[in-house]
Order: C-alpha cells, then structure tokens, then sequence
C-alpha cells in the first residue's frame, strides 16, 4: 500500500493536497526509499512528523543523509529537513492531527487536545521543518544531488 501510495502521491494524482511522497537515500543500501508522508503547516512552515515515532527508517534515513531529501508531488523539490527541538513541537504535532487524520490512532493524544498534552509526548515524535534548496540557474535538480 505504501508504495501504491508514494506513486500517487508524487504524481499529485487522486490524493490530499498535503500529501507528497519523500525520497532520501537508504543508509545501510544508499539507494533511493520513497514513502508517502503528510505535510503540516504551522505560522507560515512546513513540517514533516513521524507518526511512528524515533524508530521509523524513513527518520533514521533522513538523520543518516543529514536532513538532504526530496519532496515530490507532481515536481521534484529537493529540501533540507531540520528536526525540531521537543520543546517545540507540541503546536506542530496539534496542527498535525488536525491535517492528517491516518496519522490520529498513533498518537495517544487527542487531535482537539490542549497544547499541554502534546507536550508530554512531543519527545516521543520527531518533526522536521521541511527548507527548499534552490537549484542553480539552468540545474535540474535530481536524486544525484544528494549525498
């Protein structure tokens, strides 16, 4: 299903606005991984958040690659992905739930729950502030781009 899922995602076909597939490089196999994801804005951001929490490949993925994927949902968007400190997170795991309703039986926090709520688990669910990488004038950017 995720793979059904990614290919749809990433044409932009028959899928919610938020979401997009994302692409970073394995670390163990160094090639390509792509999975579906959901992107949540917060006060003028975009956020990726690991639903699965702290052990989910696609999080160690993007630790190992040093924050360098790539977004795709009709275009390819290579991006930076920064973590967010805990202390942070908690508006972005609210406005997170709000927007990605697969996501709400994997956080054991109710989606119209106080920020103070998500605070206690922010810890346990990492989010990444999704940055645009421009390319150079007449570059296309692509998978090779990455490290």
């Amino acid at each position: 299903m995720n793979r059904l899922s990614a290919v749809q995602f990433s044409a932009g076909v028959l899928s919610p606005r938020r979401a997009v597939t994302l692409e970073v490089r394995g670390r163990r196999t160094g090639r390509m991984v792509s999975l579906p994801v959901v992107v949540a804005d917060h006060e003028g951001q975009r956020y990726l958040v690991s639903m699965l929490g702290n052990d989910a490949n696609w999080v160690r993925n993007v630790r190992a690659a040093g924050g360098q994927a790539i977004l795709r949902r009709g275009r390819r968007e290579p991006v930076h992905l920064t973590e967010v400190e805990p202390d942070a997170r908690a508006p972005i795991l609210r406005r997170y739930l709000a927007v990605a309703p697969g996501a709400r039986p994997h956080l054991p926090v109710d989606r119209h729950a106080p920020v103070e709520e998500f605070e206690r688990i922010a810890e346990l669910y990492p989010v990444f502030r999704i940055t645009t990488i421009s390319a150079t004038p007449g570059q296309n950017p692509s998978t090779s781009d990455l490290p």
